[in-house]
């Protein structure tokens, strides 16, 4: 197995930048005076300089880290790309296959017409999985005359770690159109940076769907906070809605979980619009604009019917028609509206199922009903014996957000402010709502809500339901934290920097001045800058010194066998984090892979897994036949798997999907019996005539032990 090893010798102060308003920083014809107007020039220019430097910091940063983890300049390439886990290499194989193309449209047909990732199927790679980013790449290393002075793959590398450039200039520019100083942007940045562990993990899954996405995901998420001013002049909110309309293209393009993240970002929009606290007309579009740019995804991935399946199309679809039944959905008194709003969520609710089972059957569409059948057990809707929901119950990443996360945030004081911000806005949402839901516009009740509560601007309050909402998503799923914990740097620096978050505060100690307001906000983020890096700068120095090397010599003694030893035309069997391996370093078929959205796939994987299970080396082999297996790859690591606890381990999930009793002491379910036969992958290193009437051992090392298979007329 992998493993790193140490690395062996020899080998100011600015001014807001919101626009001022016409009572403190404008003249009463509404001019802005030439000194003022000069100041927020200087602080944005300013500001600008500080957000791209601190991207380019974190991105040069990441890649360091990155280096001093693996020599990664000093490897072979054969290590290299086995330093790409699991579904990370079977991407980054699509990009070197399109390097190494004969042409570009070759290479293009290659894809569209792959018969090695999955033997004895053809499938088109551009439909089944969202690898545009690497051919725009590989198309891009090939136009371009680079190629003497840089190697293909720290091309791509180094397009992932400039777009953490993009993602911390994104967040930088979210919190700073949220709080009005660019400080706020630096704070969130410095956050991001410190808070490395729990925001991003790019430098050892490079190749990963979300280090692509995310980044758009983040512009997205600013545009969307500009588009929501108050005041924009139409040029302004059109240009603003192309902006978003491209970045969620990209970011719906670039991941094959983008309609669960946007399904989660429209219930936001459908809360705040229910509360009346966004502006309908700007949220219709965004509805628009989800729906539009997952179909042009749809249809470059020529009409993938997961995407046309999804619940996002399905709800969004649903607000749009409900609302043109309920005309007069914000109209009348507190129970009047309530009354009217729970029928209103009702009818989407109806609607969204309706419609997306009517596409589900139309389409006969089952790509995602695995997903369905996890979050179900996940939630405790009942046990369940399914192979695929228990794979990914039982890893730890689609477990619960780890307590210790908690400890990490809080060290940089991240967890503690936002807490803080979260509880008061929390506050400001429901009384606004309150007030929204009442139609009061009395001016007695105005004067006493402006004395005991924030103002609470519609940027501010999409982001404290985004932040919400994901953040219940991340406590669900630890996976899926990096897009919590990244917007919990940009909503915490926001509160601290916003004095419409301090003047509740001091109100509430009887100490409130405007210039106090602004004091506090500017001067309690600087110390807690000063604190961060008087804190975190040694340590982040000591690691980025701190040299390592990859090591593992028995996956490379392995990939160096198959590539010298069996034919181009070879098809493997084996785990799917493996063969992605096998695909990338040595181009040969394989039976099964890492990416999971397919039934056919999730019910081959199935089979092939079988190598682990206690069934008859006649089953195996014909199991294994049947899908033109030339050789098994069987993994000492999961034979005798001891990192998961009884119950978790692969082979207990097919002994259970199979009827078995699971190895070792503990508990069995009551119908479950004993197998005829005992463990494959255990028995096949017997020799026992049975076995080797099928299989032939060609390759052993301490970790993998590599059959091929006899063929029988």
């Amino acid at each position: 197995m992998t493993t790193i090893r140490q690395r062996r010798v020899g080998r100011g102060s600015e001014a807001a930048e919101d626009q001022p308003s016409e009572e403190t920083n404008g003249k009463p014809d509404g001019k802005i005076p030439s000194g003022g107007k000069l100041w927020n020039i200087l602080s944005v220019t300013v500001g600008g300089i500080v957000a791209i430097s601190l991207g380019l910091v974190t991105s040069v940063y990441v890649a360091t880290l990155h280096e001093n983890d693996l020599w990664f300049s000093n490897i072979k390439e054969v290590e290299r790309e086995i330093s790409f886990r699991t579904e990370c290499g079977l991407y980054y194989s699509y990009y070197k296959q399109m390097i190494q193309a004969p042409s570009i449209l070759q290479g293009l047909h290659g894809l569209v017409y792959d018969n090695k990732t999955e033997s004895v199927r053809t499938i088109n790679i551009l439909e089944r999985m969202n690898v545009y980013q690497e051919v725009f790449l590989s198309i891009l290393y090939r136009i371009l005359p680079i190629q003497q002075y840089l190697e293909p793959v720290y091309f791509y590398i180094y397009t992932l770690f400039g777009l953490q450039a993009v993602y911390v200039i994104a967040l930088y520019v979210t919190s700073w159109l949220l709080s009005g100083t660019w400080l706020s942007g630096l704070l969130a940045a410095c956050w991001y940076i410190t808070n490395r562990v729990d925001t991003t993990r790019v430098e050892f899954t490079i190749p990963l769907r979300e280090n692509w996405a995310l980044p758009f995901f983040a512009v997205q998420i600013a545009a969307i906070t500009y588009l929501l001013r108050t005041h924009l002049q139409p040029v302004q909110e059109r240009l603003t809605l192309v902006a978003v309309f491209v970045a969620t293209f990209l970011f719906s393009l670039t991941w094959q979980f983008n309609q669960f993240m946007m399904l989660i970002q429209a219930l936001a929009l459908f809360i705040l619009d229910c509360l009346d606290m966004l502006p309908t007309a700007k949220v219709t579009w965004l509805y628009i604009i989800q729906i539009s740019g997952l179909l042009l995804v749809c249809v470059l991935q020529f009409f993938n019917s997961m995407i046309l399946g999804s619940l996002l199309i399905s709800f969004n679809a649903s607000v749009l028609i409900a609302r043109t039944i309920q005309k007069n959905l914000k109209k009348g008194g507190l129970l009047n509206r309530l009354g009217k709003l729970i029928l209103h969520v009702l009818l989407v609710l109806c609607l969204t199922l309706l419609i997306n089972k009517c596409i589900k059957k139309i389409l006969n569409l089952e790509s995602d009903e695995h997903i369905f059948k996890f979050l179900k057990a996940k939630f405790g809707f009942g046990a369940t014996r399914d192979f695929d929901a228990n794979l990914y119950l039982c890893e730890e990443a689609f477990g619960l957000l780890p307590l210790n996360t908690f400890s990490r945030l809080s060290d940089t004081l991240l967890f503690y402010i936002y807490v803080f911000v979260l509880l008061l806005m929390a506050v400001a949402a429901v009384i606004v709502a309150f007030r929204n839901l009442s139609g009061s516009n009395q001016g007695q009740l105005m004067e006493k809500m402006d004395e005991c509560t924030v103002t609470l601007k519609p940027d501010a309050a999409y982001s404290l339901v985004h932040t919400v909402l994901f953040g219940c998503l991340a406590l669900s799923t630890m996976r899926m934290k990096y897009l919590w914990t990244s917007h919990m740097c940009v909503f915490a620096s926001f509160g601290l920097c916003s004095a419409e978050v301090w003047k509740p505060v001091l109100k509430c100690v009887h100490l409130y001045t405007s210039q106090r307001a602004q004091v506090i906000k500017y001067f309690v983020p600087i110390i807690t800058l000063v604190y961060i890096s008087y804190k975190f700068w040694p340590g982040i120095m000591d690691e980025l010194s701190e040299l390592r090397e990859f090591y593992d010599p028995d996956t490379v003694e392995l990939m160096n066998w198959i590539k010298s030893n069996t034919p181009n035309t070879a098809v493997f069997a084996g785990s799917m984090q493996l063969l992605a391996g096998v695909k990338l370093c040595t181009g040969r078929t394989l039976t099964n892979h890492p990416h999971y959205e397919d039934k056919n796939l999730r019910e081959r994987t199935k089979q092939i897994y079988q190598i682990y299970a206690k069934r008859s080396p006649e089953d195996v082999y014909g199991i294994l036949r049947s899908f033109g297996t030339d050789y098994v790859i069987l993994e000492d690591s999961i034979c005798y798997e001891r990192r998961h606890s009884r119950g978790c381990r692969l082979r207990d999930l097919l002994d259970v999907a199979n009827g078995h009793i699971m190895d070792g002491l503990g508990e069995n379910e009551p119908d479950l019996k004993p197998s005829l036969y005992p463990r494959f992958c255990e028995e096949i290193r017997k020799n026992l005539p049975s076995y080797t009437t099928h299989f032939t051992r060609v390759f052993q090392n301490k970790t993998f032990h590599v059959y091929k298979l006899a063929k029988h007329k």
